[in-house]
This record gives C-alpha cells, sequence and structure tokens, in this order.
C-alpha cells in the first residue's frame, strides 16, 4: 500500500496543502477545528510526521461522570487518567463531574464544554433534558458514548446488561433460598438512571415467570446510594415484614445495608440470616463476602468499560481500524469463595 502523502491528508481533512503544511509545521495561524481536522487525517492516513509540541491534546475527548467519592467512580475515573497517560500526546481525555441530582447543570455541563471536544463520554442521568442534550450533542457530528448507562437508547453504549444482571440476582437468590418460604425487597439508587431501572425490571420479572409462590418480591426502596436513607428505609422494611430473607441493592451503597443486616443477624441469629446481593467489589464488599453477611457481589468492570468506551470513540474519530465490541460488558459474580 502506497504511502500518504500530504495531498491525501489535504484532501482527507477538506482543506488545501499549504494549510496542511502550516499545521504540520506549527507555523500557527489556522483555527483550532481546522488543526484537528488536519491531524485526524494524519492519523487516520497514517502520514509519518512528527507532530509540534504545539498540538499536544488538539483532539479532546471529554468524559463526563459523577460521584467522584464513590468507589465505583473512582475507580473508573482511574482507569480513565491510566488510558489518557498511554495515548498519543496529540489526544487527550479530560474528565469532568457532574452533579447527578441538578440537570439544570448537567445540561449546561453538556452543552457549553470548557474546551472544545473532539468527542463525548458520558454518564447520562435518565432525566428528558438531560437526555436531550445528549442527543444535541450527538448530532452536532461528534462521537458520543453513553457508558454504564443507557438513557438514549439510539445512541452507543458501553456496559454491562443490567437487566442480565438483575435477573441473575433473582436466579441465585430463588434458587439458594429454594428450601425457604419468605419475601424479597430491593433497594437502589431512585428512577434516576436506566440502569437501575433495568435492574430491577430484570430482577422481577425473572421471579414473575418462575411462579415461585414460597417467594414474593414484595417492595423496591429509593435510598439515593445514601448510607443514611438506606439503612432507614431497610431497617423499616425488617421490621414491618419478618419474613423478609432476601435482600437485592441494586444501586451503589452497600455500607448502610452491610450496617442493618450486621444488626439483624445478632439480633435474629444464624437461622435467619438474609441472603443479600449487590454490586461492586469494593475492599468492603470483599469483607463482607469474607464475612458470610454478603451472598454474591455482581461488579460491573468500571475498567473494562473506560478502555472499551475509550476504544469506540478511537474508532468513531478514524483513529482505531481494529473492531471494537458492542456487546454488553460482562459483570462478575463473586461470592467468598472466588475473591
Amino acid at each position: 500500500m502506497a504511502k500518504a502523502t500530504l495531498r491525501d491528508v489535504a484532501a482527507a481533512a477538506g482543506v488545501g496543502t499549504a494549510t496542511v503544511e502550516r499545521v504540520l509545521n506549527g507555523r500557527g495561524g489556522v483555527r483550532p477545528e481546522t488543526v484537528e481536522k488536519v491531524l485526524l487525517a494524519v492519523r487516520r492516513l497514517g502520514y509519518g510526521r512528527a507532530l509540534p509540541e504545539s498540538h499536544r491534546g488538539i483532539i479532546r475527548i471529554e468524559v463526563i461522570l459523577v460521584r467522584p467519592e464513590t468507589s465505583f467512580y473512582s475507580r473508573m475515573n482511574q482507569a480513565f487518567e491510566r488510558i489518557a497517560a498511554s495515548l498519543d500526546h496529540s489526544i487527550a481525555v479530560h474528565r469532568t463531574f457532574a452533579r447527578e441530582n441538578d440537570p439544570v447543570d448537567f445540561v449546561r455541563i453538556i452543552a457549553t464544554p470548557k474546551l472544545r471536544r473532539s468527542a463525548l463520554i458520558v454518564v447520562a442521568p435518565d432525566h428528558p433534558d438531560v437526555v436531550e442534550s445528549v442527543r444535541k450533542a450527538a448530532s452536532l457530528g461528534i462521537p458520543v458514548v453513553q457508558i454504564m448507562t443507557r438513557p438514549a437508547p439510539e445512541l452507543p453504549y458501553v456496559g454491562i446488561d443490567n437487566y442480565a444482571a438483575g435477573r441473575t440476582a433473582a436466579h441465585y437468590m430463588s434458587q439458594m433460598l429454594s428450601a425457604r418460604t419468605g419475601s424479597f425487597v430491593a433497594l437502589c439508587h431512585s428512577g434516576a438512571y436506566e440502569n437501575h431501572k433495568e435492574r430491577i425490571r430484570g430482577f422481577s420479572t425473572y421471579l414473575d415467570e418462575q411462579g415461585d409462590a414460597a417467594h414474593r418480591f414484595t417492595q423496591v426502596m429509593f435510598d439515593r446510594d445514601d448510607e443514611h436513607d438506606a439503612m432507614e428505609l431497610l431497617g423499616r422494611a425488617l421490621a414491618r415484614d419478618p419474613d423478609i430473607i432476601g435482600v437485592y441493592s441494586a444501586g451503589g451503597d452497600n455500607n448502610g445495608v452491610a450496617k442493618v443486616l450486621q444488626a439483624n443477624a445478632l439480633k435474629s441469629g444464624a437461622d435467619a440470616k438474609i441472603f443479600w446481593v449487590g454490586h461492586e467489589l469494593t475492599e468492603r464488599t470483599r469483607r463482607y463476602l469474607r464475612q458470610r453477611l454478603m451472598s454474591i457481589v455482581l461488579d460491573q468492570a468500571p475498567e473494562i468499560q473506560a478502555r472499551r468506551s475509550i476504544d469506540l470513540t478511537l474508532k468513531s474519530l478514524g483513529l482505531m481500524e481494529v473492531e471494537v465490541s458492542t456487546e454488553p460488558v460482562r459483570f462478575l459474580t463473586v461470592t467468598s469463595e472466588n475473591l
């Protein structure tokens, strides 16, 4: 295959050869968006030319995440940081944290980025204004990838099959508790995220399909991943219904659930142990598994999600030739036996 020429780069970028020369020689006087077009053409065509230091980070991928204080998003943030360090110096990954409970601000961050972006990766709450802003960003012609949750189903998504995760939780819970009669309850953040709604739907649908009269799915509680709210809601549920034998925490808070179940075990004894399925493998959930307080953890591998979302973005920008899987990321089923 013949090597790309300056004319090839100019044709691919839709500019003249003089503009390409100015960009490659770092002489300035070229609009940033035009510089980006030239650099993308250089990368796509494999034009073998060292780029000036002034072009460092000119191709910008913005990643909008939420809740940096949580272990899940901390893992994901660190993964993006590691990936960014391995990319070509002309590509920068900017991480922005938005307030999930402030849709007006979330829309502002999507609609008016501080830096011109070449692509967007976003964890988007299922709020109509936020979803519309994600769609508007995609309509501008830049690659947009939804990560972890998919409120706009027509746009690319990287994450686990959340419906399957909910069904998996229900499968293990109902099978492992087949010798006991009682009720199941679930906790999740709220209705703010499509992924949480899908998990609850999968959990509920599986139990309905089984038609198991010994087990009843009685309640979904919205704790907003807040430890105090989780403790209060689950504590009330256990006081109201002593027949609860299974808890599915579909959101991110596990600490509040752990405290309530520890207190309940001390009060009720080993024979009344509650089967608990939760999400995200952290140091704390590892400890809960070792203590046999937690039964199963479903981990959605944020590091893999970060890597695949970057790969999909680079592919969309024409900077990768290899195919990127669009299959759901495999979540991991972890017990005390395979830590």
